[in-house]
């Protein structure tokens, strides 16, 4: 055998096991032996990656719309209040969340909006119980409380009305108050709730504090609000 066959025959056995030709290794099992790309496979991965992130995006966006509760919150106790509502610096989900439900937040030079979906013991507000909201609210020109379901919708009451203010309100020597919420009739402040426990699954009680200097999130932080607690439940 010649010098040049013999350089031939050495290239060949130093060519790659995975040339051109014969790319996959035949003793790899059929699961592990990569496969050619071709245009429609390549095609068909990308709309299935991009239709993927899409769903997962409108489904988180939904949920986070759908639970109705903006970003940012600021809680004292129970309550919970979203200073940037209603301004420039709100999140796109805040906006969101606003528009659906068509409310309108109080802008910063309004007001505050503060609200509890539980006690302050931690349990869910149940519209069939009985509840004390006592102590103070934050100085503010005028206040009202009102009672409603989870989506900030008014209820059927047996008293045609479903909130109080600072004004209808009896007040201790001290300046504090105590109202009970309730179905059926009490004496002193009472809030009525929903004449028909059975038919409503939430409850949600809101402050709102109209011209008040505490409409920062920073001004919040030493701020007192009146306390919930379950007096009785059928």
């Amino acid at each position: 055998m010649n010098i040049p066959q013999r350089l031939t025959l050495h290239r060949r056995s130093l060519a790659p096991r995975f040339a051109e030709a014969g790319w996959t290794d035949p003793d790899l099992p059929e699961i592990l032996r990569p496969r050619r790309a071709t245009p429609v496979r390549t095609l068909a991965t990308i709309l299935l990656v991009l239709f993927a992130g899409s769903m997962l995006g409108i489904a988180s966006a939904y949920v986070l719309i759908e639970r109705e509760r903006p970003f940012l919150a600021v809680n004292i106790g129970p309550w919970s209040a979203y200073p940037k509502a209603g301004t420039s610096e709100a999140d796109p989900y805040s906006v969101a969340i606003y528009t659906r439900s068509a409310r309108v937040p109080l802008a910063s030079g309004e007001g505050l909006a503060l609200t509890a979906r539980t006690d302050s013991a931690g349990a869910s507000l149940d519209p069939a119980c009985i509840y004390s909201i006592s102590g103070r609210t934050p100085t503010a020109r005028l206040w009202t409380l009102t009672a409603t379901d989870a989506n900030g919708r008014l209820m059927k009451t047996l008293a045609d009305r479903s909130s109080l203010n600072s004004g209808q309100i009896l007040h201790s020597e001290d300046g504090s108050f105590n109202i009970t919420a309730a179905s059926s009739p009490h004496s002193g402040n009472w809030l009525p709730l929903t004449a028909n426990p059975s038919t409503e699954n939430d409850l949600m009680f809101t402050v709102r504090l109209y011209d008040t200097p505490i409409t920062t999130g920073s001004a919040l932080r030493g701020a007192v609000m009146p306390k919930i607690e379950r007096l009785a439940c059928p």
